[in-house]
């Protein structure tokens, strides 16, 4: 995989920042995380060209706009960084986003929504058939990512639904830390996704079998990241730290 070179990010400078709680070192030491397999699987896009086609695909969702899809994300049992690239007005928050769980949402399941400084968390509760806590009604925008930890020993599959943007699409980098993800629903590196790197900038990819973050640097003596471009999947986010604010600019247009 691309980037697998890349250096474990330092936990001195990053346990606090990076990670959603103390609750998240506990529950990898109880669980020994290591002996789990955490491969992500492809994530699948599927772009239907009416609203109709997906009104009959899918059980819910009935859009009024020209090019809705859904976006399926799998899971695997712990934690991993996720994202949703559609745009569903309305309907954004946390307890609504991560309500279409195939199978019903497992109790305690868990969403980390990061606000620059800290998390936000929201934890299923099975008897109240909601998510609780300070995290539930935050906001995650396309080109943003949150934290999910799966309390199964299986993998769960998360649906989103919504429109896909096109034309030119502008996402908001402020400095210092934050989790974005490409708001254009393909794979690919940073590099070619668009993302603005430049002096002092980092991308911090959270490896889901390691339990662990692979950082790349920006050179502008070499005029890119180092030691490669970190691949940035469908439905995936990353940790970004940038040295001055930017805005990630991306064109889609589906033919």
């Amino acid at each position: 995989m691309v980037g697998r070179g890349g250096q474990t990010l330092n936990y001195r400078c990053s346990k606090k920042i990076l990670t959603p709680s103390a609750r998240f070192e506990k529950f990898a030491a109880h669980t020994e995380l290591n002996k789990v397999k955490m491969r992500t699987k492809t994530l699948l896009l599927t772009a239907a060209l009416c609203a109709a086609g997906v009104a009959t695909s899918m059980a819910q969702g009935v859009f009024s706009v020209n090019t809705v899809g859904y976006v399926n994300v799998d899971v695997k049992p712990g934690f991993q960084l996720v994202a949703n690239p559609l745009r569903n007005e309305g309907n954004m928050t946390v307890s609504q986003l991560f309500k279409n769980v195939q199978g019903g949402v497992p109790a305690g399941m868990q969403v980390f929504a990061f606000n620059g400084t800290s998390f936000q968390t929201a934890t299923y509760d099975d008897l109240e058939n909601n998510f609780l806590g300070s995290g539930a009604n935050v906001v995650v925008e396309p080109g943003e990512g949150v934290f999910v930890r799966n309390p199964r020993n299986t993998d769960i599959r998360i649906t989103f639904v919504g429109e896909v943007q096109t034309g030119t699409i502008q996402n908001p980098l402020p400095a210092g830390f934050s989790i974005k993800s490409s708001e254009v629903p393909i794979d690919g590196t940073a590099t070619s996704l668009g993302f603005p790197g430049a002096a002092g900038d980092q991308i911090f990819k959270f490896n889901s079998t390691t339990q662990a973050y692979q950082t790349f640097n920006f050179d502008d003596l070499e005029g890119g990241w180092l030691p490669s471009a970190p691949t940035i999947n469908v439905g995936e986010a990353v940790f970004v730290r940038k040295a001055a604010a930017g805005t990630w600019t991306q064109t889609f247009n589906i033919q």
